[in-house]
């Protein structure tokens, strides 16, 4: 009897991306180096300005991760928790959960997915997503899962805001990352991923992926 082959769906998606997590400003991962306390925690939040998975729309879609590793992200045994932002459609959810899968396409999903292979079912949940990445502002609301306030990094001395950039020219996450500060993110779910952060790392990017692999 062959083997079972899983089928892929054209998509394309293009939209906005905040992530939080538990290093320091400059995080290791976006470096090829280790995280700066040796376990890795994030926050991820999307808002999909354009996009499509089939013939099901995803335009104005929004939908979350949250991430814990116990070392180095590409050691893998990581836990990953998908939160479905309940306005969405059956359909849509759906979507959202093919394409996170990693079976879908696309080195982002397939990675995150490889390297985070346990945690509990997709939950459904209201979210809120705020992002302007040139003022380097953001913030997360999923009430009773999880939250994060961003702003820009500040001079220690003067207060002034400073402005850091990542160009990563051959990236298959993003191209392009403003760097700033998560004044506080916390995910409340069952452990390992209960998790409280303070003025820790914060990126603001702004994606184009696609099911054939491309970021753009």
């Amino acid at each position: 009897m062959s083997e079972a082959t899983i089928s892929t769906t054209d998509w394309h998606l293009v939209g906005d991306q905040v992530t939080s997590c538990n290093c320091a400003w400059a995080c290791g991962c976006q470096f090829n180096g280790p995280p700066t306390s040796g376990q890795c925690e994030a926050l991820v939040a999307f808002r999909i300005r354009e996009g499509h998975f089939g013939d099901t729309g995803l335009d104005g879609v929004l939908f979350a991760e949250a991430f814990w590793w116990p070392g180095l992200v590409h050691e893998g045994n990581g836990t990953r928790l998908l939160i479905l932002d309940e306005k969405s459609t059956p359909a849509q959810r759906e979507a959202i959960t093919a394409i996170s899968s990693g079976t879908q396409g696309h080195p982002y999903f397939e990675i995150f997915a490889s390297v985070a292979p346990n945690g509990p079912d997709p939950v459904v949940a209201p979210i809120e997503v705020e992002s302007d990445r040139e003022a380097r502002r953001a913030s997360i609301n999923i009430p009773g899962v999880g939250e994060s306030r961003i702003e820009p990094i500040r001079n220690p001395v003067t207060g002034i805001e400073h402005r850091v950039r990542i160009d990563l020219p051959n990236g298959f996450e993003y191209k392009q990352a403003e760097i700033a500060n998560s004044l506080l993110w916390q995910v409340t779910a069952a452990d390992p991923l209960a998790l409280h952060n303070e003025n820790s790392y914060a990126q603001l990017v702004a994606f184009d992926w696609s099911s054939d692999g491309t970021t753009r």
